[in-house]
């Protein structure tokens, strides 16, 4: 049996074996067939997907991963579309500054570094958009670095491993520190991805897979009974709950009134319904002077820290309406409400079954 204490390098070789065998086929991984065979991983596309992993599982990613990549296959393609374009085709990925900070570090890359990324922890952490733990994954995963990579997975795994009680968020710069002790030199970016595979295959939150885990015999919790319930957290604030009202819109024709966000604050550069501040006891601030009808049903959506609530006014549009600044009139050729983030279309959803006798 291995010793999770003196043997730290025999438990990343068993790792790596299993990962060997047993990793994920994802779109934007160089999988261990290939890193064998000398195929490099492309840091544009290491970037990318984790950019848009936080936060996000990898089911929710993988299509929106595939059209980026598509559309703009390179990081100096991406640097050069338009700004209304990439946060459309965001949309409903949700977090919307990730989306804003991907096109400053695009252009970033593409401009000042001549579409060539960093290899360094260091120099890409000054990067917009890339925090600690971006800058390990990519200096891991791309360049193979052995930084310690540490995400909700690599927590959980360790806070296992090492029957580790105390809660989160505050036990991080202990995790950390397990996960270092077990980075190795050789592989570390295979190792990353392999830790991380465990945690969302094996070592899942509820019932984890002990009998096929490769660290099953080292594992202080499972020999301790304990692994079901670590890692432990600190219980969190309840959420509070905000209002809004939203006006929707449209022309005799099919076109739509709507309105770009400020950059700076949640949904930030996105196109939605005009409408007031949310709030405790939001104000009518209807874009036109009109007969708006209530649709006496509201939109409930979940953000990170509150609860949202909205009401949804609907209108015709006046003829010849003259849009304020940061209001656009999109013809119903144009309009896809796939582009708007997912509170908004659920408003628009809202109208459309009222529209077609729906729920």
């Amino acid at each position: 049996m291995r010793d999770l204490n003196a043997d730290p390098g025999g438990l990343s070789r068993d790792i790596l074996d299993w990962y060997d065998r047993q990793a994920r086929d994802m779109p934007w991984r160089t999988g261990p067939a290939d890193r064998a065979a000398g195929v490099r991983p492309d840091p544009y596309r290491v970037w990318l997907s984790e950019v848009m992993l936080q936060q996000t599982t990898v089911a929710a990613v993988t299509d929106y991963f595939q059209r980026f990549t598509a559309r703009w296959p390179r990081v100096e393609d991406l640097a050069a579309a338009e700004d209304a374009d990439v946060m459309a085709e965001w949309a409903g990925l949700g977090y919307y500054a990730r989306a804003r900070n991907l096109l400053k570090c695009a252009r970033v890359v593409a401009q000042e570094l001549d579409g060539t990324f960093p290899d360094s922890y260091e120099a890409l952490l000054k990067l917009p958009g890339i925090g600690p733990y971006t800058a390990a994954a990519i200096a891991s995963i791309a360049f193979d670095h052995p930084e310690t990579v540490l995400d909700g997975n690599v927590e959980r795994v360790m806070a296992r491993l090492h029957d580790i009680h105390a809660p989160l968020p505050g036990s991080k710069p202990l995790l950390k520190d397990r996960a270092a002790e077990l980075t190795p030199e050789v592989r570390p970016g295979c190792y990353a991805q392999a830790v991380m595979d465990l945690g969302a295959t094996i070592c899942t939150p509820k019932s984890p897979a002990c009998g096929i885990c490769p660290w099953r015999e080292p594992c202080a919790a499972r020999i301790a009974g304990t692994a079901p319930e670590l890692p432990k957290k600190t219980p969190k604030k309840a959420k509070p709950t905000r209002h809004g009202i939203v006006y929707l819109a449209h022309s005799s024709a099919g076109d739509w009134l709507l309105e770009r966000r400020p950059d700076k604050g949640l949904l930030g550069g996105m196109l939605g319904w005009p409408g007031p501040e949310w709030g405790e006891s939001p104000q009518p601030a209807p874009p036109f002077d009109a007969d708006w009808q209530d649709l006496g049903a509201e939109v409930r959506h979940t953000f990170t820290h509150f609860h949202l609530i909205l009401r949804v006014m609907v209108a015709e549009l006046p003829e010849g309406f003259a849009p304020a600044e940061q209001q656009e009139i999109i013809s119903r050729h144009a309009f896809r409400p796939s582009d708007l983030p997912t509170v908004m279309r659920k408003a628009f959803d809202l109208w459309r079954g009222g529209q077609t006798g729906g729920d």
